[in-house]
């Protein structure tokens, strides 16, 4: 560095000299990360880079920001992101300060002031971030957007072999592909505690997902402890003390996921995958029968009881209170028809109402009920396709949640021509796994390539990755969702043409494993290789 001070001062640079100095800048000084994952609409770098120190590191506020200094959203982020971006700051290297007039401030603006609201549906999650010297400017509509643009910037920042940090000069302009971007986790198959949820809604919003869709009961528990019916969980929970969600439990995902911009959409589907419910609210389940006796046994939910639509109106208007997301999902698939064939009653009912043979009219029958109550509070359901399959008469706003992964593109173009809404997860049903890098089959989907119109594809909302739990709690959870899920993320967010190449995603891929495996999360390997910053345990 000393030869070339001197070459420069000493007015001896010639042409050829001039280009042996560029060489040699570059090669010291140019070094940048693989890329922001997902991958931005457009973003442009430039050699150029500025040296970051925590000690001179501040965010701010705009002047202009309708967000202000206490916005619970913007102040939290800050936090957070201070300790993401300098993984080797203590806090004995003196206080966090929220400063503009520093060596290097992140100066934010907001047009909307949402800091005490929830994300939903509509929000926007757009961003413009633009990185100089001294300064990142990131503006947004709202603070949702302007956590997405924190969480980019984050990733911009790198540290050179000597642990010195840095950023580029940079230029993002940002926002989702679609809107409706999710993670499913089942927590009725295997209880997963309330630390490793919210462990996974920190690596949805590193991935820029924005839907907890919390299937958080079914068949083998009912872990939800209901104030208005708390023996569901107590007798249909694993354990009614250990394996369970209070009430305090569930506004603690649901307030962490805010601070994320992440929606939680709770699942409680029915009438099938019902049978721990029966455990704790008597009556609810069909009797299933043997010729003229009953067999003791119980099967989907008894549609035919006028106290089974007065239970689910008394536990949905709970539910409702609960989870303040406009969105419900009411369930609705793998209904078996036998216990209610076997069932005299429900023979009679149906013959009452016309349905003759037809159990699928019945299936739909209680359904289009169970839809009514929830609109009546105001809620949007989303159900699984099953619901559409059968001809069930559904308000129109309700979302259909393909989940076959046989012919969905059949289903899409099916679904959407008769007008309704859809979030397609059958491609991504990511608890089935494979030898070898099987991230490949997400990252290759192609949500719109189905027979339909343009105003059909925009039905398409969004996606979502499922980790269903036959074979996963949390002691595998982390590893076998990271960083397999981000490939769908970045499906979902980032513009198709740019990203249709595994090959080229693979090393930003391999580099965001490894910032996830820096953030503590148990993110498995892609292939062959190491990180810089291995797994430091648990």
């Amino acid at each position: 560095m000393e030869v070339i001070m001197y070459m420069l001062s000493s007015g001896r640079c010639t042409r050829a000299h001039l280009y042996l100095l560029l060489l040699i800048i570059i090669a010291l000084g140019f070094h940048t990360v693989e890329g922001v994952w997902p991958l931005p609409q457009t973003v442009t770098t430039s050699p150029e880079r500025y040296p970051l120190n925590s000690q001179a590191f501040y965010f701010g506020y705009g002047r202009q920001s309708a967000a202000k200094p206490g916005c619970s959203v913007l102040d939290a982020a800050f936090k957070r992101y201070f300790s993401l971006i300098f993984q080797d700051y203590t806090s004995g290297n003196g206080p966090l300060r929220f400063n503009q007039n520093k060596p290097f401030t992140v100066e934010v603006s907001v047009d909307h002031d949402d800091c005490l609201s929830y994300p939903n549906e509509d929000s926007s999650e757009r961003y413009n971030l633009s990185v100089s010297a001294g300064k990142a400017s990131l503006n947004a509509e709202t603070v949702w957007g302007a956590v997405r643009g924190l969480e980019s910037f984050s990733q911009l920042v790198y540290q050179d072999e000597y642990g010195s940090y840095f950023v580029n000069k940079t230029e993002i302009d940002d926002f989702p592909r679609f809107k409706f971007r999710g993670i499913l986790l089942d927590t009725s198959r295997h209880y997963l505690p309330v630390t490793a949820i919210l462990k996974t809604l920190d690596a949805m919003a590193y991935s820029k997902f924005n839907v907890f869709h919390w299937h958080i009961v079914d068949d083998p528990s009912f872990p939800y402890q209901s104030s208005t019916f708390p023996d569901l969980s107590s007798k249909g929970a694993f354990h009614p003390m250990t394996h369970i969600y209070t009430q305090s439990d569930v506004r603690r995902v649901i307030s962490h996921a805010r601070l994320w911009g992440i929606r939680v959409i709770p699942e409680f589907d029915s009438p099938g995958h019902t049978q721990s419910w029966g455990k704790g609210q008597p009556d609810l389940l069909t009797p299933c029968y043997r010729g003229s006796t009953p067999s003791g046994t119980f099967g989907p939910v008894n549609p035919v009881l006028p106290s089974t639509y007065q239970f689910m109106t008394k536990l949905f208007k709970e539910v409702s209170s609960v989870f303040p997301d406009s969105y419900i999902h009411l369930g609705g698939d793998e209904v078996g028809f036998s216990c209610w064939k076997s069932n005299p009653d429900v023979r009679a009912f149906m013959q009452k109402m016309g349905f003759g043979g037809n159990f699928p009219k019945l299936e739909a029958f209680y359904m289009e009920s169970i839809v009514n109550i929830t609109s009546a509070l105001n809620k949007t359901s989303i159900v699984w396709q099953d619901v559409f399959d059968y001809h069930e008469k559904i308000p129109k706003d309700t979302v259909l949640h393909i989940w076959k992964g046989t012919g969905y593109k059949t289903e899409l173009s099916r679904i959407t021509k008769a007008g309704m809404r859809v979030v397609l997860a059958a491609p991504w049903y990511i608890n089935h796994i494979a030898y070898g890098q099987d991230w490949h089959n997400s990252y290759t989907v192609q949500p719109l390539n189905f027979s339909g119109t343009d105003e059909q594809k925009k039905l398409v909302i969004g996606g979502e990755v499922a980790m269903w739990g036959e074979y996963v709690d949390a002691t595998n959870l982390h590893p076998r969702l990271w960083p397999r899920a981000s490939a769908g993320a970045e499906r979902l967010w980032s513009d198709e043409q740019q990203t249709s190449s595994v090959d080229k995603a693979f090393p930003r891929l391999q580099d965001f494993r490894c910032l996830l495996v820096r953030r503590g999360i148990r993110a498995e390997p892609l292939f062959v290789g190491h990180c810089k910053h291995e797994y430091q345990g648990i």
